[in-house]
């Protein structure tokens, strides 16, 4: 076979080589890191711990390192046939097209040919029999590979979960699978838990899976945003006497236990997980949290030489969280809001900066609200740079230009900052027209564009000159 002839054939396979991973920025190390906890603590349900050899061998290739990519195929490939015996053939369809790959990559085309074909006699023993031509483990094979990389792959995942489930819909792992996805993208709470898809499928794995302490941790957690306080902590005491040394199950208890306020608990639960999982950015995070909220406690109780001890283990516990995962924005924002409280200005703005960068690469519009308010906040109450914190409260309000629906904690916080600030310039000087140009963006942003073509007269009528003034108002009578 010809060389054009191999990789033509090789760009048709299912693999990680052609599922375009390599074109987001991904922060490998991160994800090394994670992949060689679950490897080394053997973590999650039948076949997770040969897929996280794949994976972790594919993130080898993107580092450098083929021949360590190599040797963990190969240990997948074994994994693999320990876990499904003589029903690992269709199981087997990307670890082979990766290793295909892989040859070709290391220049062995003869081996790559072999592998190659090995996918191809597993397709024609094995017929998809679906309309994607996918089996349901390829299906999910790629899910769980998207779910793994990072947030931006998120939709794809699910999207993938849902193929898997659409033939196998009793498996286990593909429920647990959509399951997390969907705790994972709910951010906005419906007005009740009947109506939470993240919940109904958390419950649906559950009946599958009802020993698994992730499971049972996530769906406690989300049963407390809807004050299902009873369930949720009988939820809780499942998960410790069922899975009780897994440090996900721990990470997620911990979270929910200082959601309720009982900050040392949360804190010995998480020591007890971060010492399975040191480099864990996320336990990290959850532990700062915690102290976040003990030094709160203090100052609300007037024990002030308590405030300095939470708040530098507070610190302490960010630096680690962004030190092991320099892309987690909210722990980067957090640790510069810790360093503002200092009055250390010039770390502040410098991790801020830093987050900035990293929020370009993002279209996560959720994580963009998040922390261009904190940014906001950080200049209205710690720099006093009023016009800064206008700033990054508008950017909660547009992103690339369009106006999203006012539905966020984030965006609701913005409009009313906003709408203050233009109120106590009004008050010091009725004749402000920055004040209502400002008014009638807020109010444009909510919806009412009679009432922001109001405020754009009365800008103009302040300042009649002003040609911004006039452009936005004739924007706006076009809208109308």
């Amino acid at each position: 076979m010809a060389f054009s002839d191999l990789l033509t054939r090789l760009k048709q396979l299912q693999s990680r080589f052609t599922w375009d991973l390599q074109d987001k920025g991904l922060d490998l190390e991160n994800l090394s890191i994670r992949l060689q906890d679950h490897i080394e603590l053997q973590l999650g349900q039948s076949g997770a711990h040969a897929r996280s050899f794949s994976i972790l061998a594919y993130i080898r290739y993107l580092q450098g390192q083929p021949e360590e990519a190599l040797s963990l195929l190969n240990q997948s490939e074994q994994k693999a046939m320990e876990c499904y015996g003589e029903e690992n053939e269709r199981r087997l369809i990307v670890t082979y097209g990766d290793l295909a790959w892989l040859k070709y990559h290391t220049g062995d085309f003869q081996q790559s040919q072999s592998y190659w074909q090995k996918v191809q006699d597993i397709l024609v023993k094995h017929p998809a029999g679906s309309s994607t031509g996918l089996h349901p483990e390829v299906s999910g094979e790629k899910a769980w590979t998207y779910l793994k990389f990072s947030r931006s792959y998120y939709q794809q995942a699910m999207e993938c979960f849902r193929e898997a489930l659409q033939l196998q819909p009793e498996d286990s792992k593909w429920n647990t699978g959509y399951a997390i996805c969907l705790f994972r993208t709910e951010m906005r709470p419906s007005e009740n838990a009947a109506q939470s898809s993240a919940i109904r499928q958390l419950r649906r794995a559950l009946e599958i899976s009802p020993d698994d302490g992730v499971l049972l941790s996530m769906l406690a957690l989300k049963l407390s945003s809807y004050n299902h306080h009873e369930e949720a902590e009988g939820l809780v005491e499942r998960a410790l006497e069922t899975n009780p040394e897994n440090p996900h199950t721990m990470r997620y208890i911990g979270k929910y236990l200082r959601n309720q306020g009982e900050n040392d608990r949360s804190i010995d639960l998480l020591k007890r997980a971060l010492g399975r999982t040191s480099q864990s950015a996320f336990i990290h995070h959850q532990l700062a949290m915690c102290y976040k909220n003990k030094k709160k406690s203090a100052v609300q109780s007037k024990h002030y030489k308590d405030v300095q001890q939470w708040r530098c283990q507070c610190i302490y516990h960010l630096e680690e969280a962004i030190r092991i995962k320099p892309s987690f924005l909210l722990a980067l924002s957090d640790l510069a809001l810790m360093y503002g409280e200092q009055k250390d200005f010039s770390r502040a703005d410098e991790l801020f900066q830093q987050g900035l960068l990293r929020l370009a690469e993002t279209s996560d519009i959720s994580f963009r609200q998040v922390y261009h308010q904190r940014c906001a906040n950080y200049h209205l109450y710690h720099t006093k740079r009023e016009a800064e914190a206008i700033t990054h409260y508008r950017e909660v309000l547009l992103v690339k230009g369009l106006l999203l629906t006012p539905n966020t904690w984030e965006w609701k916080q913005c409009v009313k900052k906003l709408k203050q600030i233009a109120g106590q310039h009004l008050m010091r000087n009725k004749d402000n027209g920055q004040a209502y140009a400002l008014l009638a963006q807020v109010v444009h942003a909510e919806g009412d564009r009679i009432k922001a073509e109001e405020f754009y007269e009365s800008a103009l009528d302040c300042d009649r000159n002003n040609s911004e003034f006039l452009s936005a108002l004739c924007d706006l009578r076009l809208e109308i």
